[in-house]
């Protein structure tokens, strides 16, 4: 898979990043929990070879999510050597506490630059928004329900999302916060059985112990016309157990 780097900070939390993809394959917190799912088999070069990107982790899709565009499945970003920056531009006020940070960068080819243009777990901050099911065509649903709940496979993308939401593991007393910003979608997905079986990549039971959620830009393409810039940033921390929806502030800002 590549060369990967481990970062420490002070009190005792680490992050590994591959520079395969610039995708983040390890988050341990500080008493050495692993935070992160990444697929048994991940590690296996008879089924992950280059440029094949790794299942699991935080990977980078780029310019695009899925198969919702011209180019390779999740864009060509995940399936590229990234480098780190050493020279990286300062930080936010305030942003360094307890934190630990790496600057990765991606300098295309010129060939890329022509296409740039389950019961126990539960999400809760997308109520009543739309979203695309994969599973039945793409057909545009509202979600009724008062959390996301998981008993069966799931493939939606929830448009128009808030900045944050929550993702509740009852079972391990675990919650996950995610903040975003530049990005107004939120895909929602993991396999169950069946799929799972049929992932060569993927282990049979191990629907059970993932979930992605991601935020992207799917419904609306993100246009730059010549000097325009755009961000995109997403944000997860791990948070106490007792943390529940009403804590959800629309207008949080990141950390």
């Amino acid at each position: 898979m590549g060369s990967s780097k481990l970062y420490l900070n002070p009190q005792g939390a680490s992050a590994r990043v591959s520079l395969h993809g610039g995708q983040v394959i390890s988050w341990r917190n500080e008493r050495g929990e692993e935070l992160l799912f990444t697929s048994s088999k991940a590690y296996n070069t008879a089924i992950f070879k280059s440029p094949k990107a790794m299942r699991g982790g935080i990977s980078i899709c780029f310019p695009q999510f899925g198969n919702c565009g011209s180019l390779e499945q999740n864009g060509f970003a995940r399936n590229k050597i990234w480098t780190i920056e050493n020279d990286p531009p300062p930080l936010r006020p305030n942003d360094s506490l307890g934190k630990s940070f790496v600057d990765l960068l991606l300098k295309p080819a010129e060939e890329d630059l022509k296409c740039w243009p389950h019961g126990e777990v539960r999400i809760e901050g997308l109520e009543t928004l739309d979203y695309l099911d994969n599973l039945c065509q793409r057909e545009r649903f509202t979600e009724q329900g008062d959390a996301i709940t998981f008993e069966s496979e799931v493939d939606r993308v929830y448009l128009s999302s808030p900045q944050c939401v929550a993702i509740l593991d009852h079972e391990r007393k675990r919650t996950y916060v995610m903040r975003k910003e530049g990005l107004p979608d939120i895909v929602v997905w993991n396999p169950w059985e069946k799929k799972s079986k049929a992932m060569a990549d993927f282990g049979d039971e191990e629907y059970k112990q993932m979930l992605c959620v991601d935020a992207a830009a799917i419904e609306k393409n993100i246009t730059l016309k010549p000097g325009e810039e755009w961000t995109g940033r997403i944000e997860l921390a791990g948070v106490p157990s007792s943390f529940c929806s009403d804590d959800l502030d629309p207008h949080l800002k990141f950390f």
